[in-house]
């Protein structure tokens, strides 16, 4: 019997500060009219010292396990995509299965800049067809204002502060994710990087002096890079599906400048209605883009069941990504959960496993004595 991966839930979750253009306007050289004319950003969320890439990314999963109507133990897999993890490990997908109290998922983070969350969404649908999960927790969620020079007028304008999550579930029913396609190219490593803080350039006196834990791109060729791969991904999902371009309803293209979405639907001959665009309201919020846009989406009545939907970014690596989605919703399901009621009694089960890891050390440490 073949399985499909339904997208079942969704859920979004942005930081209350608003950072418009007017107030970049008084930190460094520029403008509102520049800003909007070159980005199409009008303001973006930025994270404040309470919150960070994990907490964004609770809030946004348990939001989608109460669309999805399935409880905190019934996913098997976790999966994080992020540029601005919590710590260069644990992955922040492991606190985010703490904090929720999944105490039955696996849990990992999946790095591919910009485009992991279609990398995220491919492997997590690849997983429940292969029959070895049914239910995964998708997220995006970043915090890239903790990375951005904001003397760096080139780059301080584009970022914001976010996440998105779905659930995926198996369903015999035809549907879900129908195709997806993977590209990268290391080539072009350096024209979008986040350079020092890893094995290469671990954190020093040097290359903090250096600025190199900033974000650093080379904006030129990266939008002509981008406006080339979104339109030859979007064509080669749509194609891999043995569909057609008249047969989707909608584009959600990642969320990185308002020119680079408008010259691929160009390129495309879409029609503006069928691009969903909100980069206006909260900028480039990298791997978070495509969920926040698609949970906007549906806010509004545009994305409805049955609809044919092509997901599409780019990123730093350089990877891009398409996945073609047909759109179902929640599954029917017998009794009504709520996830969010749950966190309680998975703070408790965190701190009492944290407590017998200690009494745990006493009694092994006693025995080894």
């Amino acid at each position: 019997m073949a399985r499909y991966a339904h997208i079942t839930g969704w859920g979004m979750a942005i930081p209350e500060r608003i950072l418009t253009n007017f107030d970049l306007e008084k930190m460094v050289e520029t403008s509102n009219e520049w800003i909007v004319s070159r980005t199409g950003i009008s303001e973006r969320r930025i994270a404040d010292d309470s919150e960070s890439s994990a907490s964004l990314a609770v809030q946004a999963a348990l939001k989608a396990l109460e669309v999805a109507n399935v409880h905190p133990l019934d996913v098997d897999l976790i999966i994080v995509a992020t540029s601005s993890p919590e710590h260069i490990f644990p992955a922040t997908a492991c606190i985010v299965q703490d904090q929720i109290g999944a105490k039955r998922a696996g849990a990992f983070d999946l790095l591919a800049a910009c485009s992991g969350f279609i990398f995220a969404l491919d492997q997590a649908s690849s997983a429940i067809r292969s029959g070895s999960v049914n239910t995964v927790l998708v997220i995006g969620a970043e915090t890239l204002s903790r990375f951005v020079d904001w003397a760096d007028r080139n780059t301080c304008i584009l970022f914001g502060d976010g996440a998105g999550a779905f659930v995926l579930q198996a369903s015999e029913e035809p549907g879900g994710v129908l195709s997806a396609v993977m590209r990268s190219d290391g080539s072009g490593a350096e024209l979008l990087t986040l350079a020092a803080g890893g094995s290469k350039l671990p954190a020093s006196l040097t290359t903090v002096q250096n600025g190199q834990h900033y974000i650093r791109m080379n904006g030129r060729e990266v939008f002509r890079f981008a406006t080339r791969v979104m339109t030859q991904s979007t064509l080669e999902v749509i194609q891999k599906a043995n569909l057609s371009l008249q047969d989707i309803q909608y584009i959600i293209p990642h969320q990185a400048n308002q020119r680079i979405i408008e010259t691929a639907a160009k390129n495309l001959n879409l029609p503006p209605e069928k691009i969903i665009s909100n980069i206006q309201r909260y900028g480039n919020t990298s791997t978070a883009s495509i969920p926040i846009a698609t949970c906007e989406a549906i806010q509004e009545g545009k994305l409805k069941a049955g609809d044919r939907v092509v997901f599409v970014a780019f990123g730093g690596g350089l990877t891009w990504g398409a996945a073609l989605v047909q759109w179902s919703g929640p599954l029917p399901a017998k009794k009504r959960v709520y996830p969010r009621r749950y966190r309680w009694f998975a703070r408790l089960r965190s701190r009492l496993l944290r407590l017998w890891r200690r009494l745990e050390g006493l009694l092994w440490g006693k025995q080894a004595g």
